[in-house]
């Protein structure tokens, strides 16, 4: 009689496994068009370019309801050259792509938020980035030059404990930290980040931190436990900030809103970006021997116009302005950059649909690589001269 029990309440126990709702679900996106460059390093470049809305990635998502409103969760999102057929997110110091470069988490939620672990999105890049326009119709070519503060997604953050809140009226928060896996200095390569936002009804407003140690290696060498023989070329390869490797501390304070009237949404953002304690070479090359911070300020100004349930158009104003630098070996008075960007999306279904781009840049100043400020669009190479300006007409299909 006793195995009998015993038996029917394993079965039992296993019954109840087999038959808890859970769902896996294949998704992604494929985004290619043909792109005109007006200086690319002197030239005139037509080209195929993959990702103009939206990066090209697949990916799998996965829910399981363990029961007492307790739910796990995972996210594994691989990005992909479409052109070409390459994965997208290198690896520190290699030319290798990642397979699972964008996001790679797993974690557990209740009704007050959930708990993930992995490779993940920092919090500016969760509340602010939906606000500015490359997030919206215009895609990384829009971006803030360089995307210095990060609000188009450049940097995502590996071995990272992450809490996000669920919306309590229209309110929601939440924070990321990264151990930078160094043995012995458990601060070394550290990232931290904070958000906040409301969303209810045609405003939307938002606010976030981010503050990263040894940038160079921990958030955009893609890999945190780096060391630093692996530093050169980490960093961004445009001269907007690839100058400043030698950071010690990235900082990043930044806040942004929408209200949205009848066919139309009017946007701004506002970062304040600080490359810190320049000339620690344990973090990256100091080539001209900078020291004291790099501070850059950012203002963006969108608008978006639903013409029809098809049809949306969209323009936007981006002005940046870096401050004077100190170094030993040159002067160099920072550097400001102008950016217009006007766009056209047609949906040809929910899933399909035909967009045109195009954004113009004029720079002027001193790079942070020294020397007259060149124009660099995000995302491409950038011009010979202080001026750059650049068209694109794609198809995105979602699935």
């Amino acid at each position: 009689m006793k195995k009998s029990i015993m038996a029917v309440a394993a079965l039992s126990m296993f019954t109840g496994i087999a038959h808890a709702q859970s769902s896996v679900t294949l998704y992604g996106i494929v985004d290619e068009g043909l792109t005109y460059n007006s200086n690319a390093g002197g030239s005139r470049l037509y080209n195929l370019v993959s990702g103009g809305l939206q990066n090209s990635r697949w990916g799998l998502r996965g829910t399981e309801d363990l029961g007492g409103g307790v739910t796990a969760s995972f996210r594994l999102e691989n990005g992909f050259n479409l052109s070409n057929g390459a994965l997208s997110q290198a690896n520190s110091g290699s030319t290798q792509g990642l397979m699972f470069g964008r996001q790679a988490w797993v974690g557990l939620g209740n009704r007050f938020g959930t708990l993930t672990i992995g490779r993940q999105y920092d919090s500016v890049v969760d509340y602010l980035g939906p606000l500015e326009v490359g997030d919206q119709w215009g895609g990384s070519v829009t971006a803030h030059p360089g995307d210095v503060d990060n609000f188009n997604n450049t940097g995502r953050v590996n071995n990272s404990i992450k809490f996000a809140s669920t919306s309590y009226q229209g309110f929601s928060f939440s924070g990321l930290y990264s151990l930078g896996g160094i043995a012995g200095n458990f601060s070394s390569n550290q990232i931290w980040s904070l958000g906040g936002g409301y969303a209810k009804g045609p405003l939307t407003a938002a606010v976030g931190y981010l503050n990263v140690r040894s940038p160079n290696l921990s958030l955009y060498g893609n890999n945190g436990a780096s060391t630093p023989a692996t530093a050169a070329g980490n960093f961004f390869t445009s001269p907007v900030s690839s100058g400043f490797a030698s950071a010690h501390t990235m900082q990043v304070i930044g806040a942004g809103g929408a209200y949205t009237f009848g066919i139309a949404t009017i946007g701004a953002t506002y970062s304040n970006t600080k490359f810190l304690s320049l000339g620690n070479v344990s973090s990256g090359p100091n080539t001209l021997k900078y020291s004291g911070s790099a501070t850059f300020n950012d203002v963006e100004v969108n608008a978006k116009f639903q013409v029809t349930p098809a049809l949306v158009l969209g323009a936007a104003m981006n002005y940046m302005k870096g401050d004077a630098v100190s170094s030993s070996s040159t002067l160099n008075n920072g550097a400001k950059y102008l950016q217009g960007s006007v766009g056209a999306d047609y949906f040809l279904s929910q899933r399909t649909d035909l967009y045109f781009i195009g954004t113009y840049q004029k720079a002027s100043g001193t790079k942070s690589t020294g020397g007259d400020a060149v124009a660099a669009i995000t995302g491409l190479t950038p011009s010979t001269s202080n001026r750059q300006g650049l068209l694109r007409v794609g198809i995105r299909h979602k699935f």
